[in-house]
C-alpha cells in the first residue's frame, strides 16, 4: 500500500463512514455464526484494530490479528489491541487447524497468488471452520483507486466462489455489498475513463484514490444508509454493489 494513502486510511478508519459500515456488516454476519465466546478467530489485515476492539467488547476473547504493515500493528497496539502482529497473509505462521473463523477484508485482491493465500486460510481453519472474505467488485470498476491500493485485481461474485472452491472450501453464501454506492461509483469510474482513458499502472505520488474525508452530515448519512443495507442482508443478499463478500466452510 502507498505509504501516503495508508497514513490516511489509518487517520480515517475509525470513523470514515465506508470502514465503520463494513465493519458493521463483519460484525453483523459474525454475529449470525452464533459462534461460541471462546471461538478462535483470526482478523487477516486486522491494521488498527477496530474491528477486534470490537469483537471484544462483544464478548469474544480468543481474538488474533495479523497485518503486514509494521505501522497498521503499532497503531493496534498504541490503542491497546493485544494479540496482533506482523505477518504475511499468504505465509501464516500458524499451526494447522488453529482457528474456528478467519475474517479478511479486502485483503485478498492486494495478493498476487491468491490459490497460494486461500490454501494458507483453510489450512489455519479447524475442520467444520469458516472463511468470511470481502473483497472489491467487478474488474470493469478498475480505477485509479485500485492501482493506489496496489491491488491485483476486482472480483466478480462467480470469480470468488470459485476461488474459494479450488482452495478446498465450500462456500456456504455470497452477495454484493454496498448497493449504495455502486450507480455513483460506476458513474464516476467509467465516466474517468471515457474522458482521460485507463487507469495508469503506477500510482502517482501522494495519490490517494477515492479515499477522501466527508464531513459531518455527509459521514453520517452515508454510514446510516450502507448500515441500513447491512440490515437487509441478514435476509436475502443483494444483488449489486461495489464489493463482494462470501462465507465458505472447511469440510468436516
Amino acid at each position: 500500500m502507498d505509504l501516503t494513502y495508508e497514513a490516511k486510511y489509518h487517520q480515517l478508519e475509525e470513523q470514515h463512514w465506508w470502514f465503520a459500515s463494513r465493519r458493521d456488516a463483519v460484525y453483523d454476519l459474525v454475529k449470525s455464526l452464533n459462534l461460541s465466546a471462546s471461538a478462535a478467530i483470526l482478523e487477516i489485515g486486522c491494521s488498527g484494530g477496530p474491528l477486534m476492539q470490537r469483537l471484544r467488547t462483544a464478548g469474544y476473547t480468543d481474538i488474533t490479528g495479523i497485518d503486514v504493515s509494521e505501522p497498521a500493528i503499532e497503531l493496534a497496539q498504541a490503542r491497546g489491541v493485544p494479540h496482533v502482529s506482523v505477518m504475511d497473509g499468504a505465509a501464516l505462521e500458524f499451526g494447522d487447524a488453529r482457528f474456528d473463523l478467519v475474517i479478511a477484508s479486502d485483503v485478498l485482491e492486494h495478493i498476487g497468488d491468491e490459490g497460494k493465500a486461500l490454501r494458507e486460510w483453510a489450512r489455519v481453519l479447524k475442520p467444520g471452520g469458516q472463511l468470511l472474505v470481502f473483497v472489491p467488485a467487478h474488474a470493469y470498476l478498475w480505477s485509479e483507486h485500485d492501482v493506489v491500493n496496489h491491488h491485483f485485481r476486482r472480483y466478480s461474485r462467480h470469480g470468488l466462489v470459485a476461488a474459494l472452491t479450488q482452495a478446498g472450501l465450500r462456500a456456504q453464501r455470497s452477495s454484493f455489498w454496498n448497493a449504495a454506492m455502486y450507480f455513483p461509483t460506476a458513474a464516476l469510474r467509467l465516466g474517468r475513463r471515457l474522458l482521460a482513458g485507463p487507469a495508469s499502472s503506477e500510482p502517482k505520488a501522494g495519490a490517494t484514490g477515492d479515499l477522501h474525508h466527508f464531513a459531518g452530515p455527509a459521514n453520517t448519512l452515508l454510514l446510516l444508509w450502507v448500515k441500513a443495507e447491512n440490515r437487509l442482508l441478514r435476509y436475502f443478499n443483494l444483488p449489486l454493489g461495489v464489493s463482494v463478500f462470501a462465507l465458505a466452510q472447511k469440510p468436516a
